[in-house]
């Protein structure tokens, strides 16, 4: 249903940096890159994530209560790639861990900020 998703960025290039290396623990890509834009997934027949600076020529600026969340197939991703984010300079918004009953159902999740303060999430529905 999402084609893709797309935060702002004040530095591309930084930008560009952290996300080559945080989605390569995942074996995602870049898959567009248009101007400043950029946008990494496994293919463009799937959703993808980009950044890009604001359209209005603003600043980038984080929104209150949003929030970007990626599939993992294994809580071990959720893992390394919050630990990754960390190792890159993000900053920590929840370790990863169960949010809830561990079960059939089980919502493991890892919060983070990238460079520019958005906020995603990496996560598995799911028992261990």
């Amino acid at each position: 249903m999402i084609g893709y998703t797309l935060v702002g960025t004040n530095d591309p290039d930084r930008a560009r940096g952290f996300y080559d290396a945080l989605f390569g623990t995942i074996g995602a890509g870049r898959v567009l890159e248009i101007g400043e834009m950029c946008a990494w997934g496994s293919s463009l027949a799937q959703p993808a994530f980009g950044v890009t600076r604001p359209y209005d020529g603003q600043a980038a600026s984080v929104g209150n209560g949003t929030m970007i969340a990626i599939v993992m197939d294994t809580r071990d991703k959720v893992d390394a790639f919050h630990a990754k984010a960390m190792a890159l300079g993000g900053k920590d918004e929840g370790a990863p861990g169960v949010r809830g009953e561990e079960g059939d159902q089980a919502f493991y999740a890892g919060y983070f900020r990238d460079l520019d303060g958005n906020k995603l999430c990496a996560f598995r529905v799911g028992p261990a």
